[in-house]
């Protein structure tokens, strides 16, 4: 529309911006309200959000702010399903089943990944409402599949209504008091920063050497064979490896890749950056199945919001401060300051009590 990097910026920040400001609140309101019908609600509004934009696009009247309102309405979505999504699993397979059902989530995610990015492009080859248009599509089938689940995606709740500061603080009160799962928590926190920072990177590094657009793109696909690898032996992993030893790993395999970007090639960065994302599903079966059982279902939605916030609410400043790094010190020197961060966290993973002690 626009032609301006700027303008992009912008609805890249108004999509996370959510992330940042409701995912503390989202998780207490999740403890209140009834997850199925949250989730269906959010995925009808979402559905709506991107209906109004092919409508708008299809009658040649579409303007920036209501382009911004779609990705805002977006990320509220996500990050109210997110969260109720997260929390329903339980009650949904049974406890023995949990850490494969994580498994078989994360497989899912990095299957999209793979799928949703080169689908993106095509689908806007073909017109430049079906892409919008298959959006909103899968989230009227979201809303369809959700509607025919049969379990009570929570416990009873029989409790006094407070108000929603003091829930959120008994929410990271409880998370904070969990030694496991706070220092887990805080090491994600530290990994996705560089891995998201990574992200432009890895961009820069192969326009450096001289990679066309196309296998740019392309070279992101290695993350999700990466994760869909990692997925395919996650529940081995987890059932041969003590928490220790996948925890540790996962964050010393990120640190070990990272000054291997240096390596000569014009693909060479898709690939080290891939081979990353190998151990995160055998982590998130460990750790986020862990998080799940411990919790009570009454403060579930709050511990996951915790978790979330510290997980993703680092991403817009790891990109913002990556991108000021690389214009103004240049690739080398951001890529050494990545890589002494992973050393730090892998070092914790390494050596933290409450890693050594997990059960």
């Amino acid at each position: 529309m626009t032609g301006s990097p700027a303008k992009a910026g912008i609805v890249e920040f108004a999509a996370a911006l959510p992330i940042l400001v409701l995912t503390l609140p989202a998780g207490a309101l999740v403890d209140r309200w009834n997850r199925k019908r949250l989730m269906i609600v959010c995925d009808t509004i979402r559905a709506a959000a991107y209906g109004s934009l092919v409508a708008a696009i299809a009658s040649g009247h579409v303007w920036f702010a209501h382009i911004l309102a779609v990705v805002a309405i977006d990320g509220c979505g996500f990050v109210f399903f997110t969260v109720a999504e997260r929390t329903a699993l339980k009650h949904v397979v049974s406890d023995e089943q949990l850490p494969a059902a994580v498994g078989r989530n994360q497989a899912r995610e990095y299957a999209a990944l793979l799928g949703g990015q080169p689908l993106g492009g095509l689908l806007y080859a073909l017109g430049r409402t079906v892409p919008f248009l298959f959006d909103a599509v899968s989230y009227a089938v979201s809303v369809a599949s959700l509607a025919l689940v049969r379990a009570r995606l929570q416990g009873e709740r029989i409790r006094e209504r407070r108000r929603l500061l003091h829930e959120v603080q008994e929410g990271v009160a409880w998370f904070w008091r969990q030694p496991f799962v706070r220092t887990t928590s805080l090491l994600v926190m530290g990994s996705d920063f560089t891995l998201n920072a990574l992200y432009l990177v890895v961009i820069v590094l192969a326009r450096q050497r001289g990679a066309p657009p196309a296998l740019i793109g392309a070279m992101f696909g290695f993350i999700g064979v990466g994760g869909i690898v990692g997925s395919l032996v996650a529940s081995r992993l987890s059932r041969r490896l003590s928490t220790r030893a996948i925890v540790g790993a996962t964050m010393s395999l990120e640190a070990l890749l990272v000054p291997l970007l240096f390596v000569p090639g014009r693909v060479t960065p898709g690939l080290v950056y891939g081979a990353m994302f190998l151990l995160h599903p055998a982590w998130a079966t460990v750790v986020m199945a862990y998080r799940i059982r411990i919790a009570p279902d009454e403060l579930l939605g709050r511990v996951q919001s915790v978790a979330t916030l510290l997980s993703l609410g680092p991403v817009p400043f790891g990109f913002l401060g990556v991108g000021f790094a690389l214009e103004s010190l240049g690739t080398t020197p951001t890529v050494l300051a990545l890589s002494g961060l992973m050393i730090v966290v892998a070092a914790v993973a390494v050596t933290s009590r409450a890693v050594r002690t997990a059960d």
